[in-house]
């Protein structure tokens, strides 16, 4: 168990979609007021207004793009669906360059009935063919491995080992990791892949929220830290331990906290994170 010593406040970035009620404007806004640093963007969001204002009201609050949100869904069961997988890649490359985003986090994708070994390599197949752009405009690609309950249409990655075996086999300096406690949290042997993605240079992202008991919804009911069982403090000792010092980004989807004041929600966000993480 380590000891907890709160991160400071500089580290602290915080997804769009986390306070989704909000445009992406009313958010920036107020992640600047209560003093976070780093914004990750929701591809949603860049169509409130042309990419290259939102980077520069972004600067001008004093944020830091983190990455952009969501690349992936390489898998198909035809050709032409995962082309167009492929295409959306380079445009999700593209829209993270115009905003200033070192990296794109990859939700993988999986097809329902289709092999999960198929899956994996279309999935690496996807990643090598969108990796050329990506190096061109110094974007990083972020492998994010989803809990296995997401693995019949979400994502064929989910274990941070898989993750990890993808990386060694592409061999890019433009290939990682994005670790989020909540799909990673119950793997026994996480402590052990965190250390070989560090060693790996691989690991690029942290992700932070809570689980809830009971999860009322598999993919909106996350909590905030400190609200459910994972033990944050621990996991973020070990991913420093393995030399991550970038942003803690706080990344929740709740339908019950979006139905609440979204002010009193970021007010709580911000105390979890100085005390649950």
């Amino acid at each position: 168990m380590s000891t907890h010593t709160p991160p400071g406040m500089d580290r602290l970035a915080i997804h769009t979609i986390t306070l989704k009620p909000w445009s992406l404007r009313k958010a920036v806004e107020n992640y600047a007021r209560v003093g976070a640093k780093g914004i990750t963007v929701w591809r949603d969001k860049l169509g409130e207004m042309p990419i290259p204002e939102a980077r520069d009201m972004i600067s001008s609050e004093g944020l830091e793009v983190v990455a952009t949100c969501r690349g992936g869904f390489f898998p198909g069961v035809d050709a032409e669906t995962r082309q167009k997988g492929i295409d959306d890649n380079l445009k999700a490359i593209e829209e993270a360059h115009a905003i200033g985003a070192p990296m794109v986090v990859l939700v993988c994708g999986a097809v329902p009935g289709q092999p999960l070994e198929e899956s994996r390599k279309q999935i690496q197949d996807g990643i090598e063919a969108v990796l050329p752009r990506a190096i061109d405009a110094g974007v990083k690609l972020a492998i994010e491995p989803l809990h296995p309950m997401y693995a019949d249409d979400r994502s064929a990655i989910n274990t941070l080992g898989q993750a990890n075996d993808m990386c060694e086999g592409i061999g890019s300096t433009h290939v990682g990791v994005a670790l989020d406690v909540y799909h990673l949290w119950w793997d026994p042997a996480l402590e052990a892949e965190i250390q070989r993605c560090g060693e790996l240079g691989a690991l690029y992202a942290f992700h932070v929220c809570d689980w809830l008991t009971p999860t009322k919804d598999m993919l909106l009911d996350r909590g905030i830290m400190g609200d459910g069982c994972i033990n944050v403090p621990e996991i973020r000792s070990w991913v420093e331990s393995a030399g991550f010092t970038g942003m803690i980004e706080v990344e929740i989807f709740s339908n019950e906290l979006w139905a609440g004041d979204q002010a009193e929600y970021l007010d709580r966000i911000v105390h979890a994170y100085q005390t649950h993480t």
